[in-house]
């Protein structure tokens, strides 16, 4: 039983986010591009006050994957590379951090965009 509340956890807080996403689709003007990025920068800005951290802790996957996650991600690279490099680590850092990521992200739309067409929607 103790092996499942792990992903009870997850379950709970991605299911959360995903349940803030929807109320802002549902009842509000915002497109979902803006929703999509209002994430990354609330993940951002919770990472550089050091409120995501403990959340990805305890939450594991439910936090580190949706994309507050990788808003976080990006803040704690560029944390670490300011930390090493000054502040030429400001440029640097986010893609550091994110490269996995955004290198899955391309390869994956690379081959899907192979594999399928564009249908019209009229």
């Amino acid at each position: 039983m103790s092996a499942l509340i792990p992903y009870g956890k997850a379950f709970l807080v991605g299911g959360f986010l995903c349940l803030i996403g929807q109320v802002l689709i549902d009842y509000t003007r915002l497109t979902p591009a803006r929703i999509l990025t209002s994430y990354v920068v609330a993940g951002v800005l919770l990472g550089a006050l050091g409120l995501y951290g403990p959340l990805s802790d305890w939450a594991g996957a439910g936090a580190t994957v949706p994309l507050t996650g990788f808003g976080n991600a990006i803040a704690k690279g560029v944390r670490e590379a300011v930390g090493e490099k000054g502040l030429l680590g400001v440029f640097s850092g986010e893609f550091t951090a994110a490269s996995a990521g955004l290198g899955a992200a391309v390869t994956a739309g690379l081959v899907v965009s192979l594999l399928f067409r564009p249908k019209d929607k009229g």
